[in-house]
């Protein structure tokens, strides 16, 4: 049986960060397609922590000798899968990133066009000139 000690610490760190994601949830800090998977993580180092032997019947099933490999191999695949997401991420928002500066590139040159034209074929207008005599008679 492991130690009291440790299982209270794991269940208040698994518990910590549940409450962590949630709070960033409500913040709006962490969107909610990121969200779920540190929910799962959470839940997970949770229910490991609860009940430790579930590790080890896991392990064994697998065929691992120590159930702490497991859990190291988990977490190496969890990090490769966010890793992996986020290299997606980075790479959609690079592409839209690059289509929108080439988007205001062509705005602002067709702003420019529109300002020299208007420029050139603007004619000054002289403005009337009103003396305070009709300005009191206006009002």
């Amino acid at each position: 049986m492991p130690d009291l000690r440790l299982t209270i610490f794991s269940v208040v760190v698994a518990v910590a960060a549940l409450v962590l994601v949630v709070e960033l949830l409500r913040r709006r800090r962490l969107r909610e397609k990121y969200a779920v998977i540190w929910v799962v993580i959470s839940i997970g180092t949770l229910v490991v922590a609860i009940f430790p032997s579930l590790l080890r019947g896991i392990a064994g099933a697998i065929g691992i000798q120590t159930p702490s490999n497991l859990l190291f191999f988990g977490s190496l695949l969890v990090l490769f899968a966010v890793s992996l997401q986020l290299s997606r991420e980075v790479g959609l928002l690079e592409e839209q990133s690059r289509r929108l500066a080439e988007e205001v590139g062509a705005l602002r040159l067709r702003v420019d066009a529109l300002e020299k034209k208007n420029a050139s074929d603007a004619k000054p207008v002289a403005e009337p000139v009103v003396t305070p005599a009709e300005v009191e008679q206006r009002s």
